[in-house]
């Protein structure tokens, strides 16, 4: 029996064409294959620069792929960030502004299109569309509530969930975690469903040692369901349906306790502080910053300031849980060629948002909007399309969804506020967008501590922050001669006219956000 595979192009690959034996004739739309980590730097992978921490499976990805340098999240929180990348929106359109509020179901997702058009859509792993606490204002319920499988042997899972007709989901951060999970947890070693239980309370801690061993573990239960549904889909149990895959590691969000070998993989002592650790300016002594550093009334997930020692352990055990994610990925890749997948999926690996990581001397995140928070990796790789390549293009991620609707012919998400980056999937010179907007509100729970709202500019050599509570506090760093963002231009009698010029940009970019939405 003889083969040919034909790609067909338009902006990008529709579909391709099957020929078999010179006259059967199958038009066949890619697979598509997500891979998402929570709370992962740009600068975490080996790809990306990282002089210590090796991804070579995850950098892999970039191999025949495009690795976006200049990809930023729309909204540096778990919550806001992951309903804009299925909306395309953001958070002051899709509703979600900040953790603890659902996202509303009747906004479509592109899930949702990509199931109407004819794809199996299945998730494992962390989704993150309703909360895993208290909701604010405590009036809605949460299908993600992590206490709820606590005391329930069995959860009636509402499916279909945001366009997934299927769903294994993990719930929680660090070895906290529940979800059909724990039903893998509880067939294989039901005396570990306990012991989590009688864990340290979710993000209290910034990193402990797991007694969950590495077989146990949530990302070792993501990569087994992933490896096991894309052998379940090459046997034909799925139907002829293309898949898309969404697999979802909870790491290396904190509470960090890499198990296993991965606990000591990387040594404290060589790991080497930011060059900005000590800055005092951008932090301590900065009038807006301060006043929500180790505040009592937010919660265990904003920036906090900690010494060198916890520092360095902290970045060590979040390469050893990266480590683990990078080996888990290479299991999923090699099945995906091993099954005859590859040639025909479309691989997309990003994060949610980053970690301060010991920027400034601070660690984890919040409305300081560093680099490090913003910029997360986004690898791309099309087959018959993309080319080893880098893109120093700006990128937001409410530009996903739009983009993988492009790829796979299906008409983009009518309300969506993303653009269709396959031209620079084509060539990664093109540029499509001159600036990136990145929102940021939080309302803390409780009504009486502090609540923060601030918005972000990003140009291709700017970055500008202003804070909703004080009209005279800003920043304005140039990125490209001052790359650990110390220098402060906001005050700067010589940088005023470039200051205005780039609020009144913003300015612009908030109202067409407003503008641009069909009510």
């Amino acid at each position: 029996m003889h083969k040919l595979f034909i790609n067909k192009l338009y902006y990008g690959i529709e579909f391709r064409i099957k020929i078999r034996n010179f006259g059967d004739i199958i038009t066949e739309k890619m697979n598509i294959l997500f891979i998402m980590t929570d709370q992962l730097r740009a600068d975490h992978l080996g790809c990306m620069g990282n002089p210590i921490l090796k991804t070579p499976n995850i950098d892999g990805i970039a191999e025949n792929g495009v690795r976006f340098n200049r990809y930023y999240c729309a909204n540096p929180m778990c919550m806001p960030n992951r309903a804009s990348i299925f909306t395309s929106q953001y958070p002051s359109i899709h509703g979600v502004p900040c953790n603890g509020l659902n996202l509303n179901l009747k906004i479509p997702t592109f899930t949702q299109i990509l199931k109407e058009n004819g794809y199996y859509t299945k998730a494992i792993g962390k989704l993150h569309f309703q909360f895993f606490g208290k909701l604010y204002p405590g009036k809605e319920k949460s299908a993600e509530r992590l206490t709820k499988w606590f005391f329930k042997r069995k959860i009636d899972f509402p499916i279909p969930y945001y366009g997934f007709e299927d769903v294994e989901i993990a719930i929680g951060h660090g070895d906290v975690v529940t979800g059909h999970y724990w039903d893998w947890l509880r067939e294989r070693a039901p005396e570990y469903i306990k012991i989590i239980k009688n864990q340290p309370t979710l993000m209290k801690e910034l990193y402990y040692k797991t007694p969950i061993p590495e077989e146990l573990y949530s990302t070792t239960y993501i990569t087994e369901q992933s490896v096991g549904f894309l052998e379940r889909y090459a046997q034909g149990v799925y139907g002829n349906k293309p898949f898309f895959l969404f697999c979802s590691y909870p790491d290396p969000h904190h509470p960090v306790c890499p198990p296993g070998k991965y606990e000591k993989m990387y040594k404290t002592e060589d790991i080497e502080l930011p060059s900005n650790f000590y800055d005092e300016d951008g932090t301590t002594k900065h009038e807006y910053l301060w006043k929500h550093m180790d505040n009592p009334s937010r919660t265990g997930m904003f920036y906090k300031k900690i010494d060198e020692e916890k520092t360095k352990k902290f970045i060590a055990l979040t390469y050893g849980s990266i480590k683990m994610i990078d080996d888990g990925v290479g299991q999923i890749l090699n099945s995906l060629e091993r099954l005859g997948l590859s040639e025909n999926t479309i691989i997309i690996f990003t994060s949610d948002h980053g970690d301060l990581m010991g920027d400034h001397g601070l660690v984890l995140k919040g409305p300081a909007h560093f680099h490090g928070v913003l910029n997360v990796p986004l690898l791309w790789k099309v087959p018959g399309l993309t080319k080893t390549s880098v893109s120093e293009s700006i990128v937001n991620s409410i530009d996903i969804p739009q983009t993988i609707l492009s790829l796979v012919g299906v008409d983009p998400l009518k309300n969506g506020q993303g653009f269709d980056i396959t031209p620079i999937l084509e060539k990664p010179s093109s540029k499509i967008r001159d600036c990136c907007l990145i929102e940021d509100d939080d309302f803390e729970h409780s009504g009486k501590g502090l609540s923060t709202s601030l918005r972000t500019l990003i140009t291709e050599t700017h970055r500008l922050t202003i804070y909703r509570d004080n009209e005279t506090i800003g920043d304005l760093f140039n990125l490209v001669e001052d790359k650990d963002e110390i220098n402060n231009l906001w005050n700067r009698n010589e940088d005023r006219i470039l200051r205005d010029n780039l609020l009144k940009k913003l300015l612009h970019e908030i109202v067409k956000v407003q503008s641009s939405y069909n009510f």
